[in-house]
């Protein structure tokens, strides 16, 4: 019988944080530059982003499993489908119940700002399980980080800032831009890990397609580029939203080094999670630093 710690594993409590740290910084940014903030739109886009988060990690543990990029003898966190704990129907549908939860929390998402919410909201839905699934899945073809790179970053956050302001902002594409960085570090380290494998399962993820060579030097670039495109803020007058975050800098280099060092395997499942950490931590000082900032922009 599957355990309430099964589908918490399943959850994957390391990568949340890619749900999380955009929506904070979106809120950050509108409150900052309207001087207003709405608890009960910041509460519903997080809910919605979260299960949005959960509801992909759901649907591609069950459909790895079925296309057998998943097995017992993977290197990573355990997966429930694949190790037999819930069957690949169970776990289907708890992702397609996770997509209900994300629409209905959308609805007054909606109701606050109209079409926009819709034009974003249905690409998300689909890309959840597109991801994974569907005639042309993201994870299979290399398009994984350009997926977390847009939606993850760009879209949630500029699409949270929308939702509490009313306005698209400049400041929250580069915002955007450099949380979609750091998420999509998760997704790179988690295909480095796992390349032995996908490279026999078919799964061509772009660390199969261009080999570890590449796939060690994307992980540098995106977390070199997360601080280095901070200094918009610094010329903006923002100087502490580009200062403070560095302070998660030597946690990225480690990070670095050990991709560089260190042959794919186990040992990467202590990089995600690290990984993880410093996305939320610089989320957390880049806010401090916005909030903090001594005059708004746009």
């Amino acid at each position: 019988m599957t355990s309430i710690f099964d589908w918490i594993s399943a959850a994957r409590p390391k990568t949340l944080g890619a749900a999380i740290a955009p929506v904070v910084v979106g809120c950050a940014l509108a409150s900052k530059i309207s001087g207003r903030f709405d608890w009960w739109l910041a509460f519903c886009t997080l809910g919605s982003c979260g299960a949005l988060q959960i509801a992909t990690n759901f649907f591609n543990d069950a459909l790895d499993s079925i296309k057998g990029a998943d097995t017992q003898a993977r290197i990573g966190p355990r997966r429930i489908t694949a190790s037999g704990a819930a069957s690949a129907r169970t776990v289907n549908i708890a992702a397609w119940l996770m997509l209900g939860v994300a629409t209905l929390l959308a609805v007054p998402l909606f109701q606050a700002r109209g079409l926009p919410i819709l034009f974003i909201g249905l690409p998300s839905l689909y890309f959840c399980f597109g991801y994974t699934g569907g005639p042309m899945p993201l994870a299979y073809r290399g398009l994984g980080e350009l997926f977390v790179i847009l939606f993850f970053g760009l879209v949630a956050v500029t699409g949270t800032a929308f939702v509490q302001t009313g306005e698209w902002l400049e400041s929250a594409v580069v915002a955007g831009f450099q949380i979609g960085c750091l998420s999509t570090v998760l997704i790179a380290i988690n295909n480095l890990r796992d390349v032995a494998e996908d490279s026999q399962t078919g799964k061509k993820t772009l660390a199969v397609r261009l080999g570890v060579g590449f796939a060690r030097a994307e992980i540098v670039l995106l977390i070199v580029t997360a601080h280095l495109v901070g200094i918009y803020w610094f010329h903006q007058g923002w100087p502490r939203a580009f200062s403070l975050p560095l302070i998660t800098l030597p946690i990225g280099l480690f990070v670095c080094w050990r991709v560089i060092a260190e042959p794919p395997g186990p040992g990467h499942n202590r990089l995600l999670a690290m990984s993880g950490g410093q996305l939320l931590m610089f989320a957390g000082l880049m806010c401090w630093g916005i909030v903090h900032a001594p005059e708004a922009m746009r």
